[in-house]
């Protein structure tokens, strides 16, 4: 679902310390500089890597790659598949998993990370989420990659978010006894969609902006640059449509204009069609053609900046579980960079399987247990928390004809 791109500085007038500068800046100086300086350094070679691969990025005609700004990056760093960058990553990882016929368990989530006599991760137990079966799964290593937290709505926010957005990865985590780390930091990225209300907080993407888009108040005002950090940028539509009473009326909520007609008067007739047609689809199917009119935008609750705190190895405070990805918390500090989203999956991603297949070689299993939640919940008891709520949740219980669409597997 990431669209706006992925950043590496691999050309001649950027840097892995001018990369690291913008990122650890970015979030506030709070990540952990061990994390972040794998991130910038190892991007340049994941980047080839996945090219290799045959991800399809935006290429100049001698095949150099097309590069961007986002907000709060100080060089064009930015890579992208149009504004398909994510989908485009998928299809060829994916690809590469069915032609290495690696097996994958559909339909079936974790629901409790199983530990051994040691305390060290030792597998999981899963759920079929047809038929409810459960599965024991045995495993020397365990690598826990399960997003974020945005369906979970958090102060009543839309999401951008996939529908198992749910925050389970910190569950699981938790509850085997790993660390959190800035746990209540999240990201709103600024332009959710805002109208028509069929796609209300739906993301529209921040290359919108970076192609040279502006936010404009009801007054026509242009009242933020558009490349602030997503924080800073959220919170200046927040105060533009709340205190300062300057927001347009959707009619279900206050939103500011997107002045996206200015991409093409800044790039030329096409550039919306040819750079970003996911968002010129998606407005145009709702009748709204964006290259001829404003569209409508508002905060929407888009990434879990903290998480599980990992190491260098992407190993949690617990022995033989591993993390990689939104879940874990650490690489951002308490703000996201566009771009180093997709940075993350793929450099910590891989920096997982490689260390976790690694240990996974000197590990001898021993029995499997279960005891660590029989634990936390006394201690659940004991601070006196009551509570019939289902976790790990899996997916939102939202609502269809006054019933809720799903609300745990339906087990003891």
């Amino acid at each position: 679902m990431a669209e706006g791109g992925i950043q590496a500085a691999d050309k001649e007038n950027d840097s892995p310390m001018q990369h690291f500068l913008d990122a650890y800046g970015g979030g506030h100086f709070a990540a952990k500089k061990e994390l972040v300086y794998k991130l910038v350094t190892e991007a340049p070679e994941d980047i080839q890597w996945l090219n290799k691969l045959g991800v399809e990025f935006d290429k100049e005609p001698d095949g150099t790659m097309v590069t961007i700004h986002g907000g709060g990056t100080s060089r064009k760093r930015m890579h992208a598949c149009r504004d398909y960058t994510g989908m485009e990553i998928m299809r060829t990882l994916r690809d590469e998993v069915l032609n290495r016929k690696i097996p994958i368990l559909d339909f079936t989530a974790a629901i409790e990370i199983l530990k051994d006599e040691e305390g060290k991760a030792a597998g999981a137990v899963f759920v079929n989420m047809e038929t409810d079966e459960l599965i024991v799964v045995r495993a020397k290593t365990v690598i826990l990659a399960t997003g974020g937290a945005g369906r979970m709505h958090y102060q009543g926010f839309p999401t951008s978010n996939h529908y198992g957005a749910t925050a389970d990865g910190l569950v699981l985590g938790y509850r085997a006894g790993a660390k959190l780390l800035y746990e209540d930091t999240l990201q709103y990225h600024p332009t959710g969609a805002a109208y028509p209300e069929q796609i209300f907080g739906a993301l529209v993407t921040e290359k919108v902006r970076a192609l040279g888009a502006k936010l404009v108040n009801s007054e026509g005002t242009v009242f933020v640059h558009p490349l602030e950090t997503r924080d800073v940028e959220a919170a200046a539509i927040i105060r533009e449509t709340g205190d300062r009473g300057k927001g347009v009326d959707t009619g279900h909520g206050k939103a500011v204009w997107l002045d996206s007609p200015m991409i093409e008067l800044l790039h030329g007739e096409g550039t919306i069609e040819a750079r970003i047609p996911a968002m010129y689809r998606m407005f145009l199917k709702r009748g709204i053609d964006m290259r001829k009119e404003p569209v409508l935008v508002y905060p929407t609750l888009h990434y879990q900046n903290g998480g599980l705190e990992i190491n260098t190895e992407c190993m949690t405070t617990v022995e033989n579980l591993y993390a990689a990805g939104e879940v874990t918390g650490g690489v951002h500090g308490r703000n996201r960079l566009m771009g180093n989203s997709l940075l993350d999956v793929i450099v910590f991603g891989r920096d997982a399987g490689r260390e976790a297949g690694k240990k996974s070689k000197e590990v001898k299993l021993g029995k499997l247990s279960l005891d660590h939640v029989a634990k936390f919940e006394e201690e659940l008891k004991a601070a006196g928390v009551e509570t019939d709520k289902v976790s790990p949740k899996l997916l939102p219980n939202y609502l269809r004809d006054g019933r809720q669409m799903y609300d745990g597997p339906k087990i003891q």
